[in-house]
Parts: structure tokens; C-alpha cells; sequence
């Protein structure tokens, strides 16, 4: 199989996107339906996360981009007035976190969220749903005045329904996904404010924050930014905040510094790519079973030895990235390797798409392919990213 090839990783969005395409399209109360089992019958139907609301909307916007598809482009803009018009509370001025069809059941504040909304209405943009700036404009604008600290050139986490009340914790993990969406801005806009911002953000947290962890970057923190060595300790597999050096997160940094360097001339952005990944696998990479496994500790012992489809798919991104960055093949051996075992184990070639998290020794946990969340952004965004470098 040649990893490497165009055409699969072409055919290989294409058939992913066939998984869910087109009935995870809520022709009724409009949006996606948004839980999926390995065969794709849906198994919730009312339940919208605004992750998988603007995660959708990416796919197909992406889609409608890449392949000029008018049909995805269409359904693209469907789903960003979903978000625009029902996820968005007027009242309190956010981005319902979750709701029951239309009804919102969590009003809590994300900037995680709103990242995702700002790269929904960038990748729209770029599909040529004009509109779709206006959303951009306002969600950044959002983003700034509620969750941007100055004094520390990055963002807080997370706010009460209201505003009324910041949350202490800060995580780089919202801090990443506001970097990826905000180059997307710029892509989208050519306005140099938002690559300034990414650049700052990636600075601060690859440059400064892993100053503390010995070169690795850390998901939690203080208010002021210090090491939270303690938080989630006890839950390691938490989905959205898990406790320890996560090589997923390093690598996909490490992907999205390259796509920067594209704009911007700085030595530190390939360096440290190539340190991030390289020190990351060779602490993660399974040489048993094969894959990366989710998690490790500051001393270097796996404390989540789990495989999750998208650290795979992350960590081929960027393999691929440095690897054209750097002209070095043995970034292209590690993309080969991580293929190869994404391919055997994690394609699902009976019905499409990836299984989202197996055992160490590789076996399902389950036969829930796509909760709310997934929707496999991180495997065709994958292709996409590996694409334009090639």
C-alpha cells in the first residue's frame, strides 16, 4: 500500500465521509445526528454537542473546498446555520454547549468550543460561504473579550452560562485548538492578526509553558500558569482533560508549527517540531502490538496504555509535514509505520471510516464507532494536511 499516494488519501476521505454521508443529516430539526455504532445506524438521535455540530460542518466544508462539491457545500452551510442560529443563545451571548434537538441542556462556556466554531466558519469560508465571515468575525471577537488573558498571551478555559464566573482551570488543549483554528483564519482572510496570535499562542505554550515539564507540553495548569501536576491524576482517559504527557497533543503540535512555518520564517518552528514528535514516539510507539499509545507519565512509564484513532491519525500528519519540512525520509518511515498500523487495526474496511479506541493489544472496546465528537475530522483533516504538503 503506498501511504504516500494522492489518490488513496483522496479515496480514503471519500470513503470515510461515506460513512456518515448523507444520513447523519437531520433533515427535521436540522444539524447532524451525531452517535454512530460500527455499522453506522445511529443510536442517539436528539442529543447535539457543539464539537460534533462544527466538526461536521468542517467535514463537509472541507469536502466542498477540496473537491469543488456543491452538494457538500450546501450541506456545509446547513450546518453552520445550525450552529449560527441554534447552538448560539442570544440571551447569555455564547454557544450552547449541548443540546436535546433545539432545546439547550448545557449552556457552559468553551472556548475549546468556540475554536471549533471559528475553524467550521474558516474552512466555510474558504468552500466560498461568504457569510460564513461574519460568524468568524463574531466568534473570534467572542473569544477574545471572554477568554483572552494578556497578561499571560493565552486563553482561559472555560465560563459559567451567564459570564459571571471564569472557571481557575487553564489547559493547553483549548489553547491548541484556538491556535489550529486562528491559522485557519488566516487562510481563510489573509489577515495578518490572526497569524500573529497563532504564532504568539504557539510560542508561549511550545517555547515557555514546556519549560516545565522537562520539553513536553502539559494539559493543565494553574491561573498562573504553573504546572498542575495533580489534576485528573486519578483519570488518565479523561476525553477532554486527560491527566499526563499526551503524545497526540505533541505531535499535533508538532504538525501545526510546520503549517506555520509555511507563513512564517522562524528556525524554532522545525526544530522543535522535529523534538516534540521524535522524543514523544519514541516514549509512546508500542513496539509490542504497534500504535501510540495515549498517555505517559513525567517519568516516562505509559499511564493510559490505550490506542486512540486520532493520535494516530494526528502523529501521520505530522510525520508527513516535517518529513517535507526537513527533506529527512526518516520522518516519511515513521508516517509508512503509523499507516500501516492505523490501516490494519483502525480502518474499519467493512463499513468505513476508523474505530475510535482499542486496547493496547489492539481489540474494540465496544461497537460505538463515532459518539458525540468524533466524527472523524481528525482522520480526513489528516489526509487534507498530508495532501497539501505533497
Amino acid at each position: 500500500m503506498n501511504y504516500r499516494d494522492p489518490e488513496f488519501l483522496e479515496n480514503h476521505i471519500k470513503t470515510t465521509l461515506k460513512f456518515y454521508h448523507p444520513h447523519c443529516i437531520d433533515t427535521l430539526n436540522g444539524g447532524f445526528y451525531q452517535h454512530f455504532k460500527d455499522d453506522g445506524s445511529i443510536y442517539d438521535h436528539t442529543t447535539r454537542h457543539l464539537v460534533s455540530s462544527t466538526r461536521f460542518t468542517y467535514n463537509y466544508a472541507a469536502a466542498a473546498h477540496y473537491f469543488a462539491n456543491d452538494e457538500y457545500r450546501s450541506i456545509a452551510e446547513r450546518g453552520l446555520r445550525f450552529v449560527r442560529d441554534i447552538h448560539w443563545q442570544a440571551e447569555s451571548q455564547g454557544f450552547a454547549w449541548t443540546l436535546d434537538c433545539k432545546i439547550p441542556t448545557d449552556n457552559t462556556n468553551h472556548c475549546y468550543g468556540l475554536a471549533f466554531v471559528l475553524l467550521a466558519s474558516a474552512t466555510a469560508l474558504k468552500a466560498n460561504i461568504h457569510w460564513a465571515k461574519d460568524l468568524l468575525e463574531t466568534s473570534y471577537e467572542l473569544m477574545e473579550k471572554r477568554f483572552w488573558l494578556e497578561e499571560h498571551k493565552l486563553y482561559a478555559d472555560e465560563a459559567s452560562g451567564d459570564w459571571s464566573q471564569l472557571s481557575p482551570y487553564r489547559g493547553q488543549n483549548a489553547n491548541m485548538h484556538a491556535c489550529e483554528a486562528i491559522i485557519a483564519c488566516y487562510e481563510a482572510t489573509s489577515e495578518e492578526k490572526y497569524l500573529d496570535r497563532a504564532m504568539a499562542i504557539a510560542d508561549k505554550v511550545v517555547n515557555q509553558l514546556s519549560k516545565q515539564c522537562d520539553g513536553y507540553i502539559w494539559e493543565h495548569y494553574t491561573t498562573e500558569w504553573q504546572t498542575d501536576w495533580e489534576y485528573n491524576k486519578n483519570d488518565p482517559g479523561n476525553l477532554f482533560r486527560p491527566w499526563g504527557i499526551q503524545p497526540g497533543h505533541q505531535t499535533e503540535w508538532a504538525k501545526l508549527l510546520i503549517i506555520i512555518s509555511r507563513y512564517r520564517d522562524a528556525d524554532w518552528l522545525l526544530t522543535s517540531a522535529q523534538k516534540l514528535f521524535t522524543r514523544s514516539l519514541e516514549k509512546a510507539w508500542d513496539n509490542k502490538h504497534g500504535g501510540i499509545h495515549y498517555g505517559f507519565a513525567p517519568d516516562g512509564s505509559i499511564c493510559d496504555g490505550d490506542k486512540y484513532f486520532w493520535v494516530q491519525a494526528e502523529s501521520f500528519a505530522a510525520a508527513a509535514a516535517i518529513a517535507v519540512k526537513s527533506g529527512d525520509d526518516r520522518y516519511w518511515e515513521w508516517y509508512d509505520k503509523i499507516w500501516d498500523y492505523s490501516w490494519t487495526h483502525f480502518v474499519d474496511h467493512k463499513h468505513g471510516a476508523w474505530f475510535r479506541i482499542l486496547t493496547p493489544d489492539n481489540r474494540k472496546y465496544d461497537d460505538l464507532k463515532s459518539p458525540a465528537g468524533k466524527t472523524d475530522y481528525h482522520t480526513m483533516g489528516a489526509c487534507y494536511e498530508v495532501l497539501r504538503w505533497l
